[in-house]
């Protein structure tokens, strides 16, 4: 329970951030005024939620009259903007066609992999192929298995640990940063390219759609949301710069992210080092965390680096902080806790895609600011949550990856909230 003082400092820090923010736009009943690009009426959103986003649209964009720098919106993209992963699809595209090449030695693709992992793909995938050259896991199921169910599950097929070590869990985790790793060797333009003929693939499949990769079954079609598609076409046409910030590598995502109408310059992902205009397992960091093993990726509080060191220009320690109203992003949006960070950034509306995500969904449900926007996703939804969300207890990973309560800015902690995005 809060205590009077928490609920004092909290409505405090509410009025406050209240008071900074641009005027009210006008009700939703009176004729739209000049300026002012509408979300299309035809595409469903769950309750108000396609009027709250519709106000603060109004509100920033060009509808307000307001000159001044651009507002900001960033989206994540697998499940947020499309309906299941881009980066899956892609490497079960590259399995089925032998696109990944034989390292020196797998510990090469990951600072972090055990010599479990290391002995398991050795065993798997062989050593006939000379290093450098394709593995042949369009045949070899073994390997495929042992390549997908490190990424899946950050195990072995027999059940042994992949990666070890410590890491900051609010910062990284090894197994996203593995797949950009994987493809080392290639040039980003045929990873891009790998991904547009996967690309290719889903979207020609029926929704519903399986495939194999191995012995795993794993959906086999994606979809843009075409709630999605308008929101960031209106906020492009409000005024808005519009950014992804996705933990997919960045020449995947850039296969992906023109679907939506944004280039190259407003796609942020996983960033590699090339060598001779080749992938490197090296990847880039963040906010003074160094260049290398991958201990700082767009991943949970990485998201909130990334923008605030590539959009806002923000260098150093200073971009793992919390920004001033005026370098924080407009809208954020994102369907896991591996967006949350970023998203409860958000000055204007805080997208929720839900998918029963204990800490992001705490957030938008507790809805300190009166700004978050929840919505089931919009193709094959989860079920609603049975019992309660244990943001008291559980909710949020720690960076030592201990589970902690959800705590609001002035460090009250969040009761348990039941499912209500439906």
């Amino acid at each position: 329970m809060r205590t009077k003082s928490a609920i004092v400092v909290g409505l405090a820090a509410a009025a406050a951030l209240a008071a900074s923010l641009p005027a009210t736009a006008a009700p939703a009943h009176e004729a739209p005024r000049r300026n002012c690009p509408q979300l299309d009426t035809k595409l469903p959103w769950a309750g108000d939620n396609r009027a709250r986003l519709q106000k603060m649209i109004d509100e920033r964009g060009t509808c307000s009259g307001k000159n001044g720098p651009r507002p900001v919106a960033a989206f994540d993209w697998d499940n947020t903007v499309v309906k299941n992963d881009i980066t899956d699809a892609t490497l079960a595209w590259a399995l089925k066609h032998d696109k990944i090449l034989r390292p020196r030695s797998w510990k090469d693709t990951s600072a972090w992999l055990t010599t479990a992992a290391d002995k398991a793909l050795a065993k798997a995938c062989g050593t006939a192929v000379p290093v450098g050259r394709p593995l042949p896991t369009s045949k070899n199921t073994a390997c495929a298995d042992e390549i997908f169910e490190i990424r899946e599950k950050s195990q072995t097929m027999s059940g042994e640990t992949a990666f070890a070590g410590e890491w900051n869990h609010r910062r990284t985790v090894p197994a996203y940063g593995w797949i950009p790793q994987l493809f080392s060797g290639h040039t980003p333009a045929a990873l891009t390219s790998f991904a547009r003929q996967a690309r290719a693939e889903q979207l020609a499949a029926p929704v519903g759609a399986q495939q194999t990769v191995g012995t795993h079954t794993i959906a086999g079609y994606i979809r843009y949301y075409d709630q999605q598609k308008d929101l960031i076409r209106t906020l492009k046409a409000a005024g808005f710069d519009v950014y992804i910030v996705s933990a997919s590598s960045e020449p995947i995502a850039e296969a992906w992210s023109s679907g939506v109408g944004l280039d190259r310059k407003h796609t942020i992902g996983i960033r590699s080092i090339t060598k001779h205009g080749l992938l490197t397992p090296a990847l880039k960091g963040c906010g003074g965390v160094e260049t290398g093993r991958g201990d700082a990726l767009p991943y949970m509080d990485g998201k909130r680096c990334m923008i605030n060191q590539e959009i806002f220009k923000i260098k150093g320690a200073k971009a793992w902080q919390q920004q001033d109203v005026k370098h924080r992003i407009a809208l954020g949006a994102g369907d896991a806790d591996t967006d949350v960070t970023f998203v409860n950034d958000a000055t204007g509306a805080h997208v929720a895609i839900n998918r029963n995500k204990s800490e992001l969904m705490c957030r938008a449900y507790d809805d300190v600011d009166g700004r978050w926007v929840a919505n089931p996703m919009f193709i094959d939804p989860m079920p609603r949550k049975s019992g309660a969300y244990p943001c008291s207890t559980t909710g949020a990973t720690a960076e030592d990856g201990s589970k902690t309560p959800v705590r609001r800015a002035d460090g009250s902690v969040i009761a348990d909230q039941v499912d209500k995005a439906f």
